[in-house]
């Protein structure tokens, strides 16, 4: 395809999917700089004479009751389990985008940020679990799995260039893996007690989403509203309701409705048409008209349409309203002394770098996993210490592992793991981009 004077070069196949890979670390960067005002805001708020109100907008029920049914749930509630489930179904688009079509195609690539992933939350829980043992707060392991995506590349961005493209390749997929397992972890480990009706009629809507879109519906309401449906029922079953989200994102197609030969076609039908103003009215030239709209929107597989629409949502509303609502924590120098605090610190700030560049090693050296010649051991090691910045899912779950009691401690080492995590990773990557004739892939 050439531009509109033929003066620009043919776009390749690839140019199509590196694209939309490149789109996304952008959202996600300037997502990061959103989410650091918005952590800065609730961190104010609530060291502030406002504090009390503060905490109180957050606490205010909304929904709605019907009889014996009841929907009424906490703003914070809806925030975190209704809202944050858009977040997990962005995630999990990226996810299936990137292995079935982008770069995580091929197994041996794609095997080497998975045995990071699981690595950077084996080891961070292992040094949780031993440091915490004997102690309240066992169940809060589940703090110090997940990477926030945001944050680190959005520490990447800050050097541009100057870092290879494969490292941002690496961090956005690790970060995907780990928090993928870290939600699956909070539907196993953090639900309630399973409801099975509701359960049963959960994967009696996930059947449904899947005949409605082999029998070829393609009404994005339909499958909203299904969707909707879907989460109510995870909801009342007992698991946490953001599975649906993970769930639903991974089912999205992958393939294109229209393809580039029939799209070309119905174009030209259109532009057969000689000049004037006949597009309005009940005529077939109107008719041809809407039908190409739809073909040129069909064109894009569902994965990439949804992730186009969705991701700014996310990465500018979700994430930084998440943020206020969950990072206000009134500091109290005596939490950074308590084993919770600590433990968690352990887990992100040497856990997280110990069990990513451990495994990647045995991966490579095992032969299960490749690793890029751009990809030098130094880079891959600032990279593994910004896996330590926690913050958007060790919140999640450290909202649903710890009482009150304890929230607080855990809030503050886990925003303490982070700071320092990303401290340690943006300090080595400064130093590495400014060694003259830094070999990259040594």
């Amino acid at each position: 395809m050439t531009g509109s004077n033929g003066t620009s070069l043919p776009q390749e196949i690839a140019d199509r999917f590196t694209k939309a890979f490149s789109r996304f670390l952008k959202i996600e960067a300037a997502a990061g700089g959103l989410l650091l005002l918005a952590l800065l805001l609730a961190l104010s708020l609530a060291n502030s004479p406002w504090a009390l109100s503060f905490e109180a907008i957050w606490e205010t029920p909304i929904g709605l009751h019907f009889g014996s049914l009841d929907f009424t749930r906490s703003l914070r509630h809806w925030i975190n389990d209704g809202l944050m489930t858009f977040f997990f179904f962005v995630i999990s688009l990226e996810l299936k985008r990137e292995i079935v079509l982008g770069e995580l195609k091929n197994p041996r690539q794609a095997a080497l940020p998975f045995a990071a992933a699981l690595g950077g939350m084996i080891v961070p829980v292992s040094i949780y679990l031993a440091l915490i043992a004997g102690n309240p707060g066992i169940r809060g392991w589940g703090t110090v799995m997940a990477t926030d995506t945001a944050f680190a590349i959005g520490c990447l961005a800050l050097f541009g260039r100057r870092i290879p493209p494969t490292l941002r390749l690496f961090l956005l997929s690790l970060a995907i893996f780990d928090d993928v397992g870290a939600i699956l972890v909070v539907a196993v480990f953090y639900g309630e007690a399973f409801n099975w009706a509701a359960l049963g009629a959960a994967v009696l809507g996930f059947a449904l989403v899947a005949s409605i879109a082999r029998l070829g519906i393609r009404s994005m309401l339909i499958y909203f509203s299904a969707g909707g449906a879907i989460w109510l029922c995870v909801d009342a079953s007992g698991l946490h309701a953001t599975i649906a989200g993970v769930l639903l994102g991974l089912m999205t197609p992958t393939q294109n409705w229209v393809s580039d030969t029939r799209l070309r076609a119905i174009l030209e039908q259109v532009l057969a048409y000689p000049r004037g103003d006949h597009w309005s009215g009940d005529t077939p030239e109107r008719h041809d008209l809407r039908e190409a709209g739809r073909a040129v929107s069909e064109t894009l597989s569902p994965v990439e349409r949804l992730e186009m629409v969705l991701h700014p949502w996310v990465g500018f509303a979700v994430m930084p309203v998440f943020a206020l609502a969950n990072a206000g924590i009134s500091i109290d120098m005596a939490d950074f002394g308590q084993q919770i605090s600590l433990a968690i610190v352990a887990g992100l700030v040497l856990g997280k770098p110990l069990g990513v560049l451990g495994f990647s090693w045995a991966a490579v050296r095992l032969g299960f996993a490749v690793r890029h010649p751009d990809l030098a051991w130094p880079f891959l090691t600032a990279g593994a210490f910004l896996a330590g910045i926690g913050f958007t899912m060790s919140l999640f779950i450290a909202n649903l592992a710890f009482d009150q009691e304890l929230l607080g401690a855990a809030k503050l080492g886990i925003l303490t793991g982070s700071v320092v995590s990303a401290i340690i990773g943006l300090l080595a990557l400064l130093w590495l981009v400014t060694r003259p004739n830094f070999n990259r892939s040594g």
